[in-house]
């Protein structure tokens, strides 16, 4: 247990028979009236984003998670299969618990995050960008090497499709924004 001092970007806790984690806060000391705790908290499970204000001194039930660096294996019928990078032992994990799937290759290492106190994996999150080789696109047409504005669509090696400028081509490698799902640049060779 803790109360609103404790509060900081990070924090997980449990709220409304839900993990939610602390995006950002502000303590604010009104003029009249009591202090209170202005939050925007995000569902682990759903994503979904909440305002919520807690008074001043509140009582929160702080939930103690882990990161722990995990690499993807392979899939299989009991789901996308993890092994611990430091201690071996390998874990199934549902896809839906694995933010930026579509960019998710074999030997991929994530952050899988979990509860403390019960083991039990909550999300894994992959890195923030990741290099992956365009597999089919259409052609890339001689001048258009600097345009960043005109798009065309592209398929990676994940079997996933984004947009990327009209100088890409088949074999280049690029740099994805995983949380964005977005093309960043080409990477040099």
């Amino acid at each position: 247990m803790g109360d609103t001092t404790d509060i900081r970007n990070g924090l997980t806790i449990n709220y409304k028979n839900g993990l939610y984690s602390v995006v950002s806060f502000q303590h604010v000391k009104p003029g009249k009236g009591p202090a209170f705790v202005r939050t925007k908290l995000k569902n682990i499970e759903t994503g979904k984003v909440i305002d919520n204000t807690f008074p001043s001194g509140a009582k929160l039930d702080i939930v103690r998670i882990e990161r722990r660096p995990f690499q993807y294996l392979y899939k299989d019928e009991t789901g996308l299969i993890f092994m611990n990078n430091e201690t071996y032992d390998q874990i199934p994990l549902d896809g839906n618990l694995i933010t930026g799937l579509d960019f998710l290759k074999e030997g991929m290492n994530v952050d899988v995050v979990f509860h403390a106190d019960k083991e039990e994996p909550l999300f894994a999150e992959l890195p923030p960008q990741v290099e992956l080789e365009v597999t089919y696109t259409e052609p890339g047409v001689k001048g258009d090497t600097t345009s960043t504005t005109a798009m065309k669509p592209a398929k990676l090696e994940t079997g996933s499709e984004i947009n990327v400028p009209l100088f890409i081509n088949i074999g280049d490698k690029i740099k994805i924004d995983t949380v964005a799902g977005a093309y960043m640049e080409r990477v040099k060779s």
